[in-house]
């Protein structure tokens, strides 16, 4: 801790002396460090930013070496009678639907109770609800009420049909049981097994007000008839959901547009990583415009695998689908190109992509591995856990430990340093104080000498 008082004896010795020497030391030996410190965490900042681009370009790159990609399909319809899923490797097809009548549920309703607390029985006994065959018992006694029946068959017979009470009007209590499935075989019977039942109001009372029909449509023309709306074996790999009556044309086909978006997305990811790098690597005499990795051969070798890997695959050729570059590296493609491979020679881009058999156009064909397969090993050497990038980051935070532990070390030394040239300062300056107080007090006896002699 700095003393103020430092040269008040000599008056040439003082804290400011002190302070200037200290500077003058830490400029030239803590300085560097702290400027080393700093450049090391901006490098940290900077390879986060591009170990962040990577993994982005890899995820990319993996959405596009998955073959269940180009096996997608997609379905266009027109009209609204219809609506059509289409699972991967359907056929790509087109086609008419004409619904003509829509598949409906079978609704049962008893006849009027007082109230929904009525009791239905006399004594104990079960009931037999017969639904598409199915037989489920109902069992009641003495106190069970409407409300106690339909939580009874839900629970009892609850895959097979909805019971529900409704109040119809003031007094006029109706149970209601209803198919969960549609079709003309869900039909519903209601039976007393015991006789038990203080009338027939849910047995023969039971009457339909919607009865049970199956869906009717024509296929290209061709007269269907199915138990459901939902129709899953029509054709293989589609799930066809019927609406409404009227007619649609469907056309099923591969889902261009996902993969169109899936390639834009690597681009994007590929061009913002290439910048990133571009930026950071630049060499220039300029400490302004000089990138922060400018002499890192680790960054710039990473720099010079993704370039490569665009220009030369085992694959092939990334341009003759469509891909270019500009003089900075820039992907881009010409979407009518990629279309066009996409629709005449379909199996070649899955392929080139994604691996498998690629035919040339003598008709030899060859396995690959497809290209983005080896754009993702090439990019994994980077990115996947204690690979290239991570060891570029442990030696980052080896060299800032290193010089955090150097400024201590330096630090220490200046701080002994200057303590110890502060006592000697100090001690310097007591002992000039005690040379200039003898010699005032030798002036003295000099001067009062010099008078008593004059006397």
């Amino acid at each position: 801790m700095a003393i103020s008082s430092v040269g008040a004896g000599s008056g040439i010795l003082t804290q400011d002396v002190i302070d200037q020497l200290r500077k003058a030391d830490e400029a030239q030996y803590l300085q560097p460090i702290k400027l080393s410190l700093a450049h090391e965490g901006d490098k940290k900042k900077a390879l986060a930013t591009i170990d962040a681009s990577m993994t982005n370009l890899a995820d990319s790159i993996s959405a596009l070496k998955d073959p269940s990609l180009f096996s997608e399909r997609s379905s266009t319809i027109t009209g609204t009678s219809v609506e059509v899923k289409a699972a991967i490797n359907s056929d790509a097809q087109d086609f008419t639907l004409n619904v003509t009548k829509l598949a409906t549920k079978q609704i049962e309703q008893s006849a009027s109770f007082a109230s929904k607390t009525t009791a239905i029985a006399n004594g104990a006994g079960s009931m037999n609800l017969n639904i598409d065959g199915k037989d489920f018992t109902i069992n009641y006694d003495a106190t069970t009420t409407l409300d106690d029946l339909k939580k009874s068959i839900n629970d009892i017979a609850g895959d097979k049909v909805d019971a529900t009470v409704v109040q119809v009007a003031n007094g006029d209590f109706r149970l209601f049981v209803s198919s969960s499935d549609t079709g003309t075989n869900q039909n519903i019977t209601m039976t007393d097994n015991d006789a038990q039942l203080k009338d027939t109001k849910l047995t023969t009372g039971m009457s339909a007000i919607q009865t049970g029909t199956d869906a009717e449509f024509t296929f290209n023309g061709l007269a269907i008839t199915r138990h459901s709306n939902e129709i899953d074996d029509l054709i293989t790999g589609l799930t066809v959901t019927l609406k409404e009556v009227g007619t649609s044309e469907v056309s099923i086909k591969q889902d261009s547009t996902n993969i169109m978006e899936k390639i834009e997305g690597f681009i994007s990811k590929y061009n913002e990583t290439l910048t990133e790098l571009n930026k950071m690597t630049k060499s220039s005499l300029d400490t302004e415009t000089r990138g922060i990795f400018a002499s890192d051969s680790t960054i710039n070798n990473m720099k010079s695998t993704l370039v490569n890997m665009i220009n030369s695959t085992a694959s092939g050729s990334m341009f003759d689908f469509g891909f270019d570059t500009d003089k900075e590296g820039r992907l881009s493609i010409d979407k009518d190109k990629f279309k066009a491979q996409l629709k005449d020679n379909n199996a070649n881009v899955k392929a080139f992509f994604a691996g498998g058999t690629f035919t040339d156009e003598n008709g030899a064909t060859t396995e690959i591995d497809g290209a983005f397969t080896e754009f993702s090993a090439k990019i994994e050497t980077y990115t996947k856990f204690n690979a290239i990038l991570d060891q570029v980051k442990k030696d980052i935070t080896d060299r800032t430990s290193t010089l955090e532990e150097d400024k201590a070390n330096a630090t220490e030394r200046l701080d002994s340093k200057y303590e110890i040239m502060k006592q000697r300062f100090i001690a310097f300056d007591i002992m000039m104080s005690r040379i200039k107080s003898a010699s005032s007090m030798f002036s003295q006896m000099v001067t009062a000498q010099n008078s008593a002699s004059n006397n």
